[in-house]
């Protein structure tokens, strides 16, 4: 919000510096961005009027002036504008002038002529950014000889204001005033706002079909009209100060109103009206073209402003282009409402739009001011373009407005809050000064909430309006005191930052991503993934919340891999969201992805390409660090994400506790990646689950060792297998250890060969022969009859 320091002193003027005003507001909760201000320096420039113009005599794009600057003696000057006249009132450079830049006017000859001065437009004025194709024509009633920078009032600044959403009521003039005035102890004075009595009895019909969406809508027909009317030029400049370009006259007095009050207004021209104006939900189908010449299809669940045509305008966002004002208008049909901001939220944006009136309405609008707005605007309108006005026709929904609201501040909670004691008189005061309804009782205030202040409605509200007003500054410093106890450390469980070191040490880097992710991508790693999808996504390809890891972590690889990042090692936490928004589970997860060399470049680096065992490696040094690597499994499963063949599902205890694979490569394709990589993801509840370390003290005897080679189908999980030989090596099997899988020469087809090495050891006594041959030969037997596993010879 960017408003004028001079309109806002018109409203309040208390007796301080811009800065200080500045600081004072921001200090209010207002932040001010800029304070700017609203033209370049220049001097020696004043109002002229141009008396006579004839063409250059050598010059065909010259022009010869005569020019009385109120000095008493008319003085010459060239001119290159097309667009002088006489009888023009301009700005005028004399002699000894400096205009932005530095330049200085100095008397010249051009073409031979001799020229006194220059006659200036608005860019070479600094108060336009663009090159004006011509002079800057002042009103008639431009004073000569005045100088232009006083009587435009040109030493003024812009204040740029950042609201946070809840405070839409500072939108405007009006309600930044009201604020300068409490903050001050002033009385704030805005121009008086009358009804405009109606000189023709003709209305145009209205119907609002949505009152939930719109209960309030007002309307007007103002006849005969003449657009062609120049808009004051105090308008211009206030519309340009407050960061709005002026386009006509209908145009330039709706956003007037809505920079002084807040309210957004809309014209269409009557004679493109049929039938009547009615408020509805779009039907499906139904396409709009927007003022900006943006066609649109328009989604059933979008409010719009139609006729027995079609759509209008899209309701408390744009109108269209073909029933707004141009320049054939002689009738209008002048339009004020109150939208409910969860009408209008998320609509703009939907439709790729950011309009003035979004933004206001997005943060709601005071539903009583449409009535004050529209008389404003049609006097302004009657002054500017002339006409008729007809009656004001409003359609409520009374059911449908807010209800007032009122909230109860305890004088305790206050004190409590604050670390300081008010005096009540003084709480009551501020109160009231905000537009509060106040009444006062034993144990505190029970406040009317005025209708433009939408963020009002519990007692912690109050707590802050009283804070800020009597000022932060004014609080007291007090340091909280607690007394701290230990934290247990729970041995059984590993801490989350253990598990992140432990990914940092193996190379991996963390990443942090939306918890919400594109749909497109989501359905095509999770085809059958059921989440949240957010009503008021901050864009449209962060719309559903995410359902697994996946999505962020193969986002973020798609991103390193444009920006030529061949070697990707990520990992990440948090949660994941499965299911609808009444039965919805959170759970926190921890994923990983990988993808390019096994190891970083260098001479004695390989080019061997990450793959499934290596993430696997990865994954198990995370298992591993809770004491309970028994607790796990890994089964082959299939997962629409991952590659046939090339996917495991992970058990904790017997439960699913997540997933590993290559990424599957059909969705890679999809998604356009031209390289593989590895991901997983496991519960982190699971993850950090173990078990309190204990010493086993050590044997002082040998160990027995045996390797045994079996013969088992190439299908068989080298898993079963060791599954089996637990079950029947005995309690004192100290190390059983995979160290060779073979297939080939001297092993059957459709037949692997997986080599084990047994260790044994007994605490107190050395093993013999014979024990280790019974053990062996079980394990043997038991593999042979369940697994069909041979002993390999």
């Amino acid at each position: 919000m960017k408003f004028s320091e001079q309109w806002l002193r018109e409203w309040v003027s208390p007796q301080l510096g811009t800065q200080a005003l500045a600081d004072q507001i921001t200090m209010a909760g207002l932040e001010v961005d800029a304070v700017a201000p609203v033209a370049a320096t220049f001097a020696g420039v004043v109002v002229a009027e141009v008396l006579e113009r004839t063409p250059h005599p050598d010059a065909d794009k010259l022009s010869l002036c005569r020019v009385d600057d109120g000095s008493g003696e008319p003085v010459q000057v060239v001119c290159g504008a097309p667009n002088v006249a006489a009888g023009q009132r301009v700005p005028f450079a004399r002699v000894g002038a400096v205009l932005p830049g530095d330049f200085k006017i100095k008397k010249a000859k051009l073409r031979g002529q001799e020229s006194r001065g220059m006659i200036c437009s608005a860019s070479e004025l600094g108060l336009e950014e663009e090159t004006s194709p011509g002079i800057l024509e002042l009103p008639g009633s431009a004073p000569v000889g005045e100088d232009f920078r006083a009587w435009l009032g040109l030493d003024d600044h812009t204040i740029e204001v950042d609201l946070t959403p809840n405070r839409g009521d500072c939108l405007s003039l009006k309600g930044l005033a009201r604020e300068v005035g409490v903050l001050n102890r002033l009385p704030v004075t805005g121009p008086e706002v009358v009804a405009v009595p109606a000189t023709h009895d003709e209305t145009f019909p209205v119907r609002v079909e949505d009152g939930e969406r719109c209960p309030r809508y007002l309307g007007r027909l103002i006849k005969g009209v003449d657009v062609a009317a120049e808009t004051p030029l105090w308008m211009v400049e206030r519309l340009r100060r407050g960061g709005v370009r002026s386009i006509d006259p209908v145009v330039d007095v709706t956003n007037y109103v809505m920079l002084e009050l807040g309210q957004p207004l809309h014209a269409f021209d009557r004679a493109n009206l049929h039938g009547a104006v009615i408020v509805r939900l779009a039907r499906e189908g139904e396409r709009l073209v927007l003022l900006d010449g943006q066609e649109v299809s328009l989604d059933a669940s979008t409010l719009v402003i139609a006729d027995e045509r079609g759509p209008l305008a899209i309701a408390g966002v744009m109108g269209g282009e073909h029933s707004g004002v141009s320049a054939e208008t002689r009738d209008i049909f002048l339009e004020s409402a109150f939208f409910t901001p969860l009408a209008v939220a998320g609509q703009a944006r939907t439709y790729g739009l950011h309009t003035d009136a979004s933004h206001r309405f997005e943060r709601g609008v005071d539903p009583l001011l449409a009535r004050e707005a529209a008389e404003r605007a049609t006097a302004l309108l009657l002054e500017i373009v002339g006409g008729e006005a007809g009656p004001l026709v409003e359609v409520a929904h009374a059911e449908h407005l807010p209800a007032s609201r009122r909230v109860m501040l305890r004088a305790a909670r206050l004190e409590q809050a604050l670390g300081k004691a008010l005096p009540a008189a003084e709480v009551g005061e501020i109160l009231e000064r905000l537009g509060l309804v106040v009444e006062a009782g034993e144990s505190g205030w029970e406040a009317a909430v005025p209708s433009w202040r939408f963020d009002l409605a519990i007692e912690e509200d109050l707590i802050e309006e009283v804070a800020r007003i009597h000022g932060y500054n004014r609080l007291p410093v007090r340091r909280p005191q607690a007394r701290l106890g230990l934290r247990p450390d729970h041995e059984a469980r590993t801490p989350l930052g253990r598990l992140r070191r432990q990914m940092v040490a193996r190379g991996y880097q963390e990443a942090v991503t939306y918890s919400f992710v594109a749909p497109e991508l989501q359905k095509a790693l999770l085809p059958e993934a059921v989440s949240p999808v957010l009503a008021n996504p901050i864009s449209s390809d962060l719309s559903v919340m995410r359902a697994s890891l996946f999505p962020g972590l193969v986002r973020a690889l798609q991103h390193n891999l444009n920006r030529q990042q061949s070697r990707v090692r990520l990992f990440e936490t948090g949660l994941v969201f499965r299911g609808e928004l009444d039965d919805l589970a959170q759970v926190p997860m921890l994923g990983a992805l990988a993808c390019g060399a096994r190891d970083p470049e260098g001479w004695a680096a390989g080019r061997e390409r990450v793959d499934f065992f290596d993430l696997k490696g990865d994954l198990e040094s995370l298992l591993a660090m809770g004491g309970e690597a028994d607790a796990w499994r890994f089964e082959p499963a299939q997962h629409p994400a991952l590659h046939p063949g090339q996917s495991a599902r992970l058990l904790h205890r017997g439960e699913e506790a997540g997933w590993i694979g290559t990424l599957h490569p059909a969705v890679r394709a999809e998604l356009g990646l031209k390289v593989d990589a590895v991901l997983f993801e496991v519960r982190l509840d699971a993850l950090t689950q173990g078990r309190v370390p204990a010493f086993t003290p050590l044997s002082r005897y040998p160990e027995v060792r045996r390797d045994l080679a079996f013969l088992v189908d190439e299908d068989l999980p080298v898993q079963a297998l060791l599954d089996t030989l637990r079950g029947q090596a005995g309690e004192w099997l100290g190390e059983c250890r995979l160290f060779d899988v073979y297939q080939g020469k001297g092993v059957p087809e459709g037949r692997k060969s997986v080599a084990l090495g047994l260790t044994w050891q007994h605490p107190s006594r050395t093993l013999n022969d014979e024990e280790i041959n019974e053990l062996v030969d079980a394990i043997v037997n038991e593999s042979r009859q369940h697994l069909g596993a041979e002993l390999r010879g």
